[in-house]
């Protein structure tokens, strides 16, 4: 049976690492990923915008407008698009050849029934 004190040493490393680098997690420490003044805390509201004052309306950013008429526009041409498209599906041709060899079969079948 292997011994387990390769095991402990490598929980012990790895337990070391995690144990520091969760210590550095707080609000007032710098990390790589975020440093003094890029950190903004929450504030508890949607975007971290504080809400207006009553009776007064947000202004539209610059690029709100095309945004929304381009996504607008995108969901009627795909709409519009995707049920105009041609239905070429294999059960779809199936059945169309189906109904082509019935017909041909009871046209070949009166065919033969007047000439008797």
């Amino acid at each position: 049976m292997a011994s387990a004190k390769p095991f402990s040493a490598a929980a012990g490393m790895l337990r070391s690492r995690l144990t520091s680098s969760l210590r550095h997690r707080g609000a007032d420490a710098t990390s790589r990923w975020t440093s003094p003044g890029h950190q903004v805390r929450p504030n508890g509201y949607f975007l971290n915008r504080t809400p207006l004052p009553p009776g007064q309306s947000r202004k539209w950013e610059d690029w709100e407008l095309p945004c929304y008429v381009t996504s607008f526009l995108t969901i009627v041409i795909l709409g519009v698009g995707l049920n105009a498209k041609p239905d070429l599906t294999l059960e779809t041709w199936a059945h169309q050849k189906a109904i082509e060899r019935l017909e041909s079969q009871r046209l070949a079948a009166s065919a033969s029934d007047e000439s008797d």
